[in-house]
């Protein structure tokens, strides 16, 4: 019996860094009310821990038309005979609260392993994936720096850019400048710094289409490919997902890009994102892309690697949601709370 559970907070989590933290109300609300998730690729034998079992029951029979037996209450977990355990995301909050519902610590990766997993989602590591990812039709970069007057340089250089911070969530943590860094802007690469202790500072880029590609990792250094994600974003946070198939999907992205570009990332990221994982991360996962315009000519670019998210993802979802529902899209909005980050 593998407990699923939904921790849509994981994001903030990770940046926090803590075993006691408390998600913002947001992501409270979402767990409740979307925490029926997990049932979408649970098995028969497993159970869905949520917060209330007729809201999961509703939520769920709204969403796909059929029911699911199989939700549980943090009160029940301790009584269950749970052999494996699958969360939305790892982070020293989840693992501090399922031990304090009785979990055994040998079901649950360690303080260490989830270091390592944090490591592993800074975005410096994507950043480092997407050097190795150029050549023929592909754009970005992405350069890490310490200070203010990293960011004033690369903005002097760029005119317009992009500022990341390293842990972040569905749009949060990301700062859009050009010409010159206003004090708010100061303020907020200050504070980032010094709670994270970088930022990441990007090109602006002309986008025209957001996607990205969901895979899983064995931890033994082979990835699996699952399938394409077309998504939505308003002001770089996540809207909803394109449910379609993976020739609907393909054709939607091949308008811009070659369908060869496409299989040649798919499988170069395979293996740079096995050799990266290997030992180190067991799970889902997805990379971010996108369509940019190519400025003054004809013709886009690809790229390949916007985020890594280290993670279940809503593409994840929507591949699952795809094999049993007539439905064209998929979205659950992920409120703003940049003072969180």
């Amino acid at each position: 019996m593998t407990l699923h559970v939904f921790n849509p907070e994981h994001d903030l989590a990770l940046a926090a860094n803590l075993s006691n933290f408390t998600s913002p109300r947001a992501g409270r609300l979402l767990r409740r009310e979307h925490g029926y998730l997990p049932a979408l690729w649970a098995t028969a034998d497993d159970v869905v821990l949520v917060e209330d079992v007729a809201t999961a029951e509703k939520g769920f029979r709204q969403l796909t038309g059929r029911t699911y037996g199989r939700f549980v209450t943090k009160a029940q977990v301790a009584r269950l005979p749970i052999t494996a355990v699958d969360v939305w995301g790892w982070d020293l909050a989840i693992r501090a609260f399922l031990l304090r519902q009785g979990v055994e610590a040998r079901l649950l990766p360690t303080e260490e392993q989830i270091a390592t997993i944090r490591d592993l989602s800074h975005r410096r590591h994507a950043g480092r994936i997407l050097a190795q990812l150029q050549g023929a039709g592909i754009i970005g970069e992405a350069t890490m720096t310490d200070s203010l007057g990293g960011v004033r340089d690369i903005l002097s250089r760029m005119g317009r850019i992009v500022v990341k911070a390293p842990w972040s969530s569905s749009g949060r943590g990301v700062r859009f400048v050009e010409g010159a860094l206003t004090p708010a802007d100061e303020g907020w690469v200050r504070n980032i710094i010094a709670r994270q202790g970088s930022v990441m500072v990007e090109p602006y880029y002309k986008k025209v289409e957001d996607f990205g590609m969901e895979f899983v990792s064995d931890g033994e250094g082979r990835v699996t490919y699952l399938g394409l994600s077309v998504f939505e974003t308003s002001n770089g946070a996540y809207t909803g997902n394109v449910l379609a198939s993976e020739e609907e999907k393909t054709i939607i992205i091949s308008r811009y890009i070659t369908t060869n570009l496409l299989n040649n990332i798919r499988e170069k990221i395979k293996v740079l994102a096995g050799d990266a994982f290997k030992g180190k991360y067991q799970g889902p996962f997805g990379v971010d892309m996108m369509v940019v315009a190519r400025d003054g000519e004809d013709g886009f670019w690809l790229h390949p690697c916007v985020e890594i998210n280290l993670r279940r993802t809503m593409g994840h979802v929507a591949l699952c949601l795809t094999k049993i529902t007539d439905s064209k899209i998929f979205g659950i909005k992920f409120a703003r709370n940049d003072e969180n980050m």
